[in-house]
């Protein structure tokens, strides 16, 4: 079993990175861009241009495998451009990690080949404006291929003593969202780091983003949306799934079990029992869960700034 990491980068992903020896052209973006590429070679020319010609401070780009077609003489072609080339699987959360490891911008945004990219796809001055209160991540208006928008807003709720992650209709701009669809959004990276980046022993995407995203709020963080922020689907979405499976697990015992208490978060020993009750697993492993997750809480206790039910109560308000 996988100990839960406590510090960012704790584990790394064996991987190869080709070029970035050149800084970019005409940057003018305290902005970064990570690039997840799962499609190979389609449109990869275009689109690496068209984030140059953004004037990002850099451009860091996933590709999905070593043998990917002809990336040396990409990469030789735009020598100002980080090739990451996982060595291994790796998940979302992991690549990005990878990546960010990788820059020095105050800002990065994450963006997937599924996506449209227009040169335009950042503008300065709406960088600068989305940037100055210094949030943690803003999450982009989204478009589907057809043009209609597509649900961002995630609100926390719960029923029937059940923590849901609620999609809502409703967008207005600075709305607090819990976390950013597909990881598309722009990140403070100092804070990313400090939150510890994406656990890797998460290994479902929905409950990797999720698990970073709500913890981001239990640290006092924020995450919103922009309106002003449009980004468009090139393709369909894939839909997420929320199945609430092993990842769902250890989400549950790092976010939904510690409890607020005066100045720190804990997790009481009594509540193991309800843990064991719920969990798919045998008595012995939900045990050793239990403990790493008190473990870990008990190492960041004082980083917590409120528990699940406190967010819910003061979600209305954007507290």
């Amino acid at each position: 079993m996988n100990t839960i990491p406590s510090t960012f980068n704790g584990h790394q992903i064996d991987r190869t990175v080709l070029g970035g020896m050149q800084p970019s052209p005409d940057s003018k973006l305290p902005v970064s861009v990570i690039m997840l590429n799962y499609g190979g070679s389609h449109l990869r020319v275009q689109t690496i241009e068209n984030l140059l010609g953004c004037g990002f401070r850099s451009v860091v780009w996933i590709e999905p495998t070593p043998d990917s077609f002809n990336i040396e003489d990409i990469s030789r072609r735009y020598p100002s451009v980080k090739f990451v080339i996982p060595l291994e699987k790796a998940t979302d959360g992991e690549l990005i990690n990878a990546c960010v490891s990788e820059i020095d911008s105050e800002y990065f945004l994450v963006l997937r080949d599924t996506l449209r990219i227009p040169q335009g796809i950042l503008l300065q001055n709406l960088a600068e404006n989305l940037t100055k209160d210094k949030k943690y991540c803003i999450v982009p208006r989204l478009i589907n291929a057809d043009g209609q928008g597509i649900s961002v807003t995630v609100l926390p709720e719960a029923k029937k003593g059940r923590f849901l992650l609620t999609p809502s209709q409703f967008v207005s701009d600075g709305l607090p969202t819990l976390y950013p669809p597909d990881f598309i959004g722009l990140y403070n990276r100092e804070k990313f780091i400090q939150l510890g980046g994406y656990d890797y022993t998460i290994t479902a995407p929905y409950w990797q983003n999720a698990d970073l995203s709500l913890r981001a709020w239990l640290w006092g963080e924020k995450i919103a949306l922009s309106t002003s922020f449009l980004i468009s689907y090139e393709q369909e979405k894939t839909v997420e799934d929320t199945t609430r499976n092993y990842s769902y697990i250890r989400f549950y015992l790092k976010n939904i079990l510690p409890s607020f208490k005066d100045d720190h978060g804990v997790i009481k020993p009594m509540t193991f029992f309800n843990f064991k009750v719920h969990s798919s697993c045998g008595f012995f492993e939900s045990l050793s869960l239990f403990k790493s997750a008190q473990k870990w809480v008990e190492m960041n206790k004082y980083r917590f700034k409120m528990d699940v039910q406190q967010l819910i109560e003061n979600w209305v308000s954007g507290k």
